[in-house]
């Protein structure tokens, strides 16, 4: 069953190379792009239901065995990734098709690319490896980003492409300096090795430990390294955005696996390293993102900055590197993508129903389906800033309950709830201006209904109910992520899946 483990990846690199052979095809293109996510979904139900027994699994790809080799590793938290992956790129692949697709040439042979690169960084059991499939979703990512062309995207493209250039050089810089000291990269075995790197190599480690932050923090939107994402997010295709919405949990996710795998507190002299610094920038994020969404005059603007708020909140809960922190976190980073998603779905739809006005936060006549697409954003708007009863809620209480025995947790309970009603105010202005004030334009005509396409609106309603479903089944998620969060603060299971030895024969203590 183990074999299993590489068909996330698998599908979509192959689905790829097909599509570029269809592209003259454009119809058949399409449905092999949707036929190819929906395997992918199924695949991705089935990894995720072999994990659910706690079992850590590895696939080596040659059969060279670890750590000479590939290797690729699956346990609980890897696995509902690559799931939540699967279900965003099922709505995202199902908005694309409706008309985004036609815009710009290779849009679904780039979307299989990018899922191959997400979801090998979400099973890659290397340092190296996990480099590589940044590398893929760069390039892919660029692709979306300039979907449909434009040179408000090519500007956006562009920095997006530096700041990222700059990102992927810090890496090889880490990856060399990580390598040098213990002369490994597969996390399984650097678990045991960093804690034997002697004193004189110690700075060598800590500061290849803290690049690898440095990357991680760029990807993950952290403060001060945010401000591409405004601008790059909001200049993407919509199909592209929402997609998008999992790159930042990408950035995540690796600050949580190496840093509980490798740097956590049996590292030696690396023990611990980014702790100190995630929580002070992750309650900047939260206010960064939170005055970006109250000065915001654009929908699109202001999803941006939720985004980047939403990646502070997620953040405070990971800086604490326990069990209750993290099982906060992942219940945050699963409301948080889909919510987010839809909300840039939601931000199209709404921009293609109001004529001239687009998305800008000003009055204007009534739009088509505006009843529908009223209900869909408040309840978009009220999950994505905390409000009960949705999963946002739960995932902030989560969150707040988790910081309690932290030193600093007056300090954090006041910037998470007062950037959340600052959140609140700016979702509560945009909906009054899209949906309330729509008859305060007196003479002008009414924008032109759109044409009557029902399944752009599903896929985004389908990622509303997703924090709908969250909440329904808060308790049954809820127990899966903290046993996933238990797993990830003991990883010696996961050592020995990959090495094949018992766990106590390498995580060994630090020398002097």
């Amino acid at each position: 069953m183990s074999s299993w483990i590489v068909a996330p990846i698998l599908i979509p690199a192959l689905t790829a190379p097909l599509l570029l052979l269809t592209r003259r095809a454009p119809n058949l293109q399409r449905r092999t792009s949707l036929a190819a996510v929906a395997l992918l979904l199924v695949a991705s139900i089935g990894v995720f239901m072999l994990a659910t027994d706690g079992v850590v699994r590895s696939y080596r790809l040659g059969d060279w065995p670890a750590p000479f080799g590939i290797v690729l590793v699956l346990d609980r938290l890897s696995a509902t990734m690559v799931l939540l992956t699967a279900v965003l790129a099922s709505a995202v692949a199902i908005y694309a098709s409706n008309g985004w697709d036609e815009k710009g040439h290779h849009f679904h042979p780039i979307l299989q690319f990018q899922l191959m690169g997400i979801n090998g960084a979400f099973l890659t059991g290397d340092v190296f490896n996990l480099f590589v499939f940044f590398e893929v979703m760069l390039i892919a990512s660029y692709g979306l980003l300039l979907h449909g062309g434009g040179p408000r995207r090519l500007g956006a493209g562009f920095q997006y492409v530096a700041i990222n250039l700059i990102g992927s050089t810090l890496f090889l810089f880490a990856v060399g300096l990580i390598y040098g000291v213990t002369g490994t990269l597969n996390m399984a075995d650097l678990a045991g090795k960093v804690a034997q790197v002697p004193a004189a190599d110690a700075a060598l480690l800590r500061t290849g430990a803290l690049l690898l932050f440095l990357v991680f923090a760029i990807k993950a939107a952290l403060v001060p390294l945010h401000w591409w994402l405004p601008t790059a997010y909001a200049a993407a295709p919509a199909p592209s955005a929402a997609l998008f919405a999992i790159m930042t949990k990408v950035g995540a996710y690796s600050i949580i696996r190496v840093f509980t795998l490798v740097f956590g507190p049996d590292a030696g002299f690396a023990a611990n390293i980014a702790a100190p610094w995630i929580m002070p920038a992750a309650l900047a994020t939260l206010a960064i993102g939170a005055v970006g969404v109250l000065a915001s005059r654009v929908l699109v603007d202001l999803v941006c900055f939720a985004i980047v708020w939403s990646m502070g909140s997620l953040l405070v809960a990971v800086a604490l590197f326990d069990v209750t922190g993290l099982t906060a976190a992942l219940y945050y980073t699963l409301h948080s993508t889909l919510i987010g998603a839809a909300l840039f779905l939601l931000s199209d739809l709404i921009a293609r129903r109001r004529g001239r006005w687009r998305d800008d936060l000003e009055p204007s006549p009534v739009m088509a389906q505006a009843p529908l697409m009223g209900a869909l954003f408040f309840l978009a708007a009220i999950a994505m800033s905390g409000l009960p009863p949705l999963s946002g809620f739960i995932g902030k209480i989560m969150i707040l309950d988790a910081t309690r025995p932290s030193g600093a947790v007056g300090w954090i309970w006041a910037v998470v709830l007062a950037t959340s009603l600052v959140v609140i105010l700016g979702f509560s202005r945009a909906g009054t201006t899209l949906f309330w004030k729509s008859e305060a334009v007196a003479g002008e005509p009414e924008p032109m209904p759109q044409p009557a396409r029902a399944m752009p609106v599903m896929a985004a309603a389908a990622l509303v109910a997703g924090t709908v479903l969250l909440s329904l089944w808060a308790g049954p998620v809820t127990r899966h992520l903290e046993a996933t969060a238990r797993q990830l603060v003991d990883p010696r299971a996961y050592v020995e899946a990959v090495l094949g030895a018992p766990p106590q024969a390498q995580l060994s203590e630090p020398q002097p």
